[in-house]
């Protein structure tokens, strides 16, 4: 038998952190997704054993300001892409608005930090989440298209292509044979 699984990254990484943080006895607030505040002083010993718990799952506490920057802005564009309104919200000012900085200087902090650019970040995100609504098969590309806000089909097939190396509906017509052939 085979399952098919929605499921929601941002619960998901919560949930995994919250039980970590209560299994070592850590007392803390989540501030927003990827920010806590520890509510006691912790030793340099418990934050290590903390940091290597966390680590083989793909959890990094970030330590330099840039790179706390950096990962906020990143958050941000991904719950931007996963809000099902983002189409009623430009970018450039849902970060500025959300981080409480200018575009521009975000923008520079972050092509510093990662060597690319937010608006290719931006894109691979609209492109992961255009591939798990197409594997879930309830939304036309049409559909999809909306709501990633891409200004038409022909937008986003460019750019699903440009990502991926094949076009959306080459991609459904993977996930149509695979689940094909598992029956």
């Amino acid at each position: 038998m085979k399952l098919f699984i929605k499921f929601d990254i941002n619960t998901i990484c919560s949930q995994y952190l919250k039980l970590n943080l209560e299994q070592n006895n850590v007392n803390f607030t989540t501030l927003g997704f990827g920010e806590i505040e520890i509510e006691d002083n912790i030793d340099a010993e418990a934050l290590e054993n903390l940091k290597t718990k966390l680590t083989p799952c793909g959890f990094e506490v970030v330590e330099n300001q840039k790179s706390v920057l950096v990962q906020k802005i990143k958050d941000a564009i991904i719950e931007l892409v996963f809000m099902d309104d983002s189409n009623n919200y430009k970018s450039s000012v849902f970060l500025a608005e959300k981080l409480n900085h200018s575009y521009g200087y975000l923008s520079n902090v972050f092509s510093e930090v990662t060597y690319s650019s937010i608006e290719n970040f931006i894109i691979l995100q609209k492109i992961e989440r255009a591939k798990q609504l197409i594997i879930i098969n309830e939304m036309s590309l049409t559909e999809i298209a909306f709501l990633l806000n891409y200004s038409s089909v022909a937008h986003l097939s460019t750019q699903f292509k440009n990502t991926t190396g094949i076009t959306p509906s080459a991609f459904q017509r993977i996930i149509k044979k695979r689940r094909e052939n598992l029956k």
